[in-house]
């Protein structure tokens, strides 16, 4: 990109431009999860958008498991409503620092400009600045996707993971345990395998140790190496995001499991086992996952502090190193529900 200044650019009313449209595309996780994906299609060098868009989508699952068909069976409404603000306050601050850079890079692209000196007044950390300028010269897209990673959790980090409401009454908590121990804390990227497939296939990382810091960076570095590696499943699930809209059900990828309809028979039941494989045992109802509007009201968030994580030069070292955790695949997937629904029957069944 050929880069000038603008002398005449109304810098303050541009700030302000960039904060309306990220207040308003941050009304909730599914907003969010579309205006990801806006922004990628519109821009396609920025890989991390993409990414993004999809670690979004699982954030949404996330919070609609919680008032799914297994959690609330072993959870009390005590027990899940921190957990939906963990999730919650961590996809609203995430977006709320990184679609502003978003939004002022499609700026410096349609004036190619270098217009990096905005990000401060943004709120943006000083770590960002040289990678968005480098950037602009080389179009590494890769480099500036780890950057990111790293900035996005460093910014959660004191904001939500280590304030001592989420490490005493999250992380500590059973909810968070069973999740961990049942391996459904996965991030999953649905695609289809060859065209005449009916159902879509997975990939993805199991996530553990989520209060460490370096384990999420090493994790969202993974989840990029998985997401772009393989450049045929990348198209594969280039076209998973624009064919099927995210609504925050599980039924949005496996609808032969998962329905965001309640069955009426269910209520007041104890649970009976329905899974054989990755299908359902013959004649018993789908898994309850709701839509995101169903499950939980949008929620007015606090404004996010003003302090700027960038204290060591060592996070700079950080960008440079690479990451390749284990990935899930289809069958580990299955293998992790059957784990959640046989760890739901034996809980109900002694309560």
């Amino acid at each position: 990109m050929t880069i000038t200044t603008s002398a005449s650019l109304d810098k303050q009313g541009l700030v302000a431009q960039i904060r309306r449209q990220t207040a308003i595309a941050n009304r909730n996780n599914v907003t969010r999860t579309q205006a990801y994906l806006d922004f990628y299609r519109q821009h396609e060098e920025v890989h991390w958008a993409l990414l993004a868009h999809l670690v979004s989508r699982n954030g949404g699952w996330n919070m609609t498991d919680l008032k799914g068909e297994w959690l609330p069976a072993i959870l009390d409404e005590a027990e899940i409503e921190p957990f939906f603000w963990m999730l919650e306050r961590s996809n609203w601050l995430i977006f709320h620092d990184a679609y502003p850079q978003l939004l002022l890079y499609a700026e410096m692209k349609r004036r190619g400009a270098d217009l990096t000196a905005l990000l401060a007044p943004l709120g943006v950390s000083v770590f960002m600045q040289p990678y968005w300028q480098e950037f602009l010269a080389s179009g590494d897209s890769s480099r500036l996707t780890r950057a990111l990673i790293v900035n996005e959790q460093q910014y959660i980090e004191q904001r939500v993971v280590h304030k001592p409401f989420t490490m005493n009454r999250i992380f500590s908590t059973y909810a968070f345990l069973a999740q961990s121990f049942f391996s459904l804390n996965q991030i999953v990227f649905p695609y289809k395998e060859h065209p005449t497939d009916k159902r879509l296939s997975i990939t993805g990382v199991n996530v553990h140790h989520f209060p460490d810091l370096v384990q999420r960076i090493a994790i969202g570095k993974t989840l990029y190496q998985l997401l772009f590696s393989d450049c045929d499943r990348l198209e594969k699930i280039r076209t998973f995001c624009t064919r099927i809209p995210h609504t925050g059900s599980r039924a949005d990828y496996w609808p032969h499991l998962f329905t965001p309809h309640r069955h009426p028979d269910q209520a007041g039941k104890g649970y009976e086992l329905r899974l054989d494989g990755d299908q359902l045992i013959a004649g018993k109802p789908k898994l309850y996952s709701p839509s995101l509007q169903a499950a939980w009201a949008d929620v007015e968030h606090a404004p996010a502090d003003g302090t700027d994580w960038f204290r060591d030069g060592k996070w700079h070292q950080e960008v440079e190193k690479t990451a390749d955790l284990p990935a899930v695949d289809t069958a580990s997937y299955v293998r992790a529900l059957h784990w959640m629904e046989y760890g739901v029957k034996l809980v109900t069944a002694i309560t």
